[in-house]
């Protein structure tokens, strides 16, 4: 069964991330592995950017447990990607965060998919660890129901 496209307005933070010509595959659009790191620049630049956390400094670490990404349409290099992101779940230790890869200035994703981030003590990358309220806080804008 076919589903609908995510559009933009489903997205509550936005980056805009270049193709690369390194990022075409031999059938000449970008390759497959290469959304997966649009999905965790655009998790770790809102983190970073607004402040949730801070390399030098943080106590908790996000270890990526789950990923998901279903592929609408394709993408080539020179494209202007930009990576749509949403929380869809706030646990006590792990955050869901939704996103959607749009070409150029279309407004229905050509590509969607999800990150699960646990976040665990950074001294030993082992133990879940509730996020902090400020953490909460900062992603609260992002949560869609």
């Amino acid at each position: 069964m076919a589903q609908t496209a995510t559009t933009r307005d489903d997205y509550r933070f936005f980056l805009e991330i270049p193709t690369r010509w390194a990022d075409n595959d031999m059938f000449a659009h970008v390759n497959n592995v290469v959304y997966y790191s649009y999905f965790d620049t655009v998790v770790a630049r809102f983190l970073l950017g607004s402040g949730a956390i801070d390399f030098a400094t943080t106590e908790i670490v996000g270890v990526v447990v789950e990923t998901q990404c279903r592929y609408l349409a394709p993408l080539a290099f020179p494209d202007l990607v930009t990576a749509g992101l949403r929380v869809e779940r706030i646990g006590t230790s792990s955050v869901r965060y939704g996103i959607g890869i749009f070409r150029n200035e279309a407004t229905s994703a050509s590509a969607e998919g999800h990150f699960v981030h646990v976040y665990v003590d950074k001294a030993t990358m082992k133990q879940p660890t509730p996020l902090p309220a400020r953490f909460r806080d900062l992603l609260a804008p992002l949560l869609v129901e």
